[in-house]
């Protein structure tokens, strides 16, 4: 009994579960369709949104290619009517021309027509005009006895002595016109040389003077009896002046190098403190070791400076040795440096070797720094020492004859001669003795003042020129051309002197009155 209640119970509650069951599911079938549907109305919205979107969207890219299609037909438009108008304007100009060249064209036929015309009165004048020709040459014939081939023989002879005279005076005109411009070509090149060659100029003295810190130093270079002052003289062959000079000491020699060498011995004696005879000598010897390397090192910097290369080693020896030598007071290293520049430069100017030319003017007074005393002159030992080291024969034959004791033999010798001239020539650039320069500047003065009318001389610019002034009542303006060049002249024949010297006549006339 307990067993079918139970039973049934049993089914009631799957009955009911079913039940229950069954009305959940139709209220989430509901639920589900009632959702469907919105999402349904909310996407068909959003798809109406979307369409009127891109509608819009479509329609403004739409009216923009529109407009930018209208704004390119407006142009191609406006290009086509100015084409058009352009066209029109060509049409316009060609019409005009072809109505010019029309024009143009008949008047050109009319006048064909008048030359035509004028041609064929031409041609009868001629045919006139040869007739009158032939009668008037058969009485010439007739009258002077000659046919005219024979006349025009005589004619032609007669011209060919004319023509042979007029090219000979041609011909020296143009011979005195090339000797002009060589001379003015030759001037030229010398004025650029010099300007472009600008040399200092120091005149070598004779003395050094060397300076002490005090009076007391120069007791310890005397020394005991005066042996010390003995030792340097002999050992430098220097002379050594101990006066009353305050601080200082003169050393004495026409040799710089000797000068140099005890100038440097003292100042390492004195630096040294130790000062002896036997000192002394080994301080010289060891100086005289350093010149002789200081010498090359010039000699090698001198080259170099140049451009001068393949030099041997003995004429660089030469060549740093000038640097202590001199030549009328001109320091003699400066001086063939400044010759060789000149002949590179002149040497360029006329196209020849300007290196060979620069070794030729370096090595031209290597012979007056001689190692051994010769009879030989500098430009011949020159010569001599260059040719003994294997120089270029142009190089020898131009060291010795610079000073004309050789005959020149290649074209750079007289341009070695030049420059050489040009160097010792310059203003300032050798020692004169004053009396020889007084006296020099007095000639000048007194050579002009003796001719008639001059009133006053006066010697400037170191004596390389003359101002002359003359009397306006005795010298004409001709007058002063003619005593300019006469000066000259007489100056040339009967002075020497370095360089040249410009003559300047000045001439004036003064009217005064006085207004009372």
């Amino acid at each position: 009994m307990y067993y079918i209640i139970g039973g049934v119970a049993l089914l009631v509650g799957i009955i009911l579960g079913k039940f229950i069951f069954a009305k959940n599911t139709q209220r989430k079938i509901e639920e589900a369709e009632l959702q469907a549907k919105t999402l349904l109305a909310e996407s068909k919205t959003k798809a109406d949104s979307y369409k009127q979107q891109r509608e819009f969207e479509a329609k403004e890219k739409f009216l923009a290619l529109k407009s930018e299609y209208e704004k390119e037909v407006n142009e191609r438009n406006r290009k086509i009517s100015e084409g058009e108008n352009r066209l029109r304007q060509k049409e316009q100009t060609l019409s005009q021309k072809i109505e010019q060249v029309e024009k143009q064209t008949k008047e050109t036929d009319v006048i064909k027509e008048n030359l035509n015309k004028q041609i064929e009165v031409v041609n009868q004048k001629k045919l006139t005009l040869d007739k009158s020709l032939d009668e008037h040459t058969k009485k010439l014939e007739k009258i002077a006895g000659l046919t005219a081939e024979e006349a025009k023989i005589q004619l032609i002879e007669g011209l060919k002595q004319e023509a042979r005279t007029q090219a000979l005076a041609l011909q020296q005109e143009i011979i005195d016109e090339a000797k002009q411009k060589a001379n003015k070509e030759a001037r030229k090149i010398i004025i650029q040389s010099i300007q472009r060659t600008a040399a200092e100029q120091a005149i070598e003295n004779s003395i050094t003077v060397f300076n002490l810190e005090s009076d007391e130093i120069k007791g310890q270079i005397i020394g005991r009896e005066g042996r010390n002052i003995r030792a340097i003289e002999a050992a430098t062959g220097v002379d050594l002046i101990v006066d009353d000079t305050p601080e200082a000491i003169i050393l004495s020699s026409f040799d710089p190098l000797r000068r140099e060498i005890a100038r440097l011995s003292l100042q390492r004696l004195v630096a040294d403190g130790r000062i002896h005879p036997a000192r002394i000598e080994e301080i010289v010897e060891k100086t005289r070791r350093q010149i002789e390397e200081q010498v090359m090192e010039i000699g090698e910097r001198t080259v170099i400076e140049l451009g001068i290369h393949g030099l041997h080693k003995e004429l660089v020896r030469i060549v740093g040795k000038m640097r202590f030598r001199s030549s009328y007071g001109q320091n003699l290293l400066m001086h063939s440096r400044e010759v060789a520049n000149l002949c590179g430069i002149m040497a360029a100017e006329l196209g020849l070797n300007p290196k060979l030319a620069k070794r030729a003017g370096l090595l031209h007074d290597i012979g007056k720094v001689p190692d051994e005393e010769t009879e030989l002159s500098h430009a011949l030992l020159g010569a001599k020492l260059a040719e003994k080291y294997g120089e270029n024969p142009a190089v020898v034959n131009a060291i010795g004859a610079h000073h004309d004791e050789m005959e020149m033999q290649y074209v750079i010798s007289p341009i070695i001669q030049a420059c050489d001239a040009i160097s010792g020539a310059r203003p300032g650039a050798r020692r004169e003795i004053m009396q020889q320069y007084i006296q020099r500047i007095k000639e000048l003065e007194n050579l002009a003042m003796a001719y008639q009318g001059v009133e006053k001389a006066y010697a400037i610019q170191a004596g390389r020129e003359l101002r002359v002034i003359v009397e306006s009542e005795k010298v004409t303006d001709n007058d002063s051309d003619k005593l300019s060049f006469e000066i000259a002249q007489k100056i040339q024949t009967e002075m020497t002197y370095p360089g040249q010297i410009k003559v300047t006549v000045i001439r004036e006339k003064r009217a005064v009155n006085v207004a009372r």
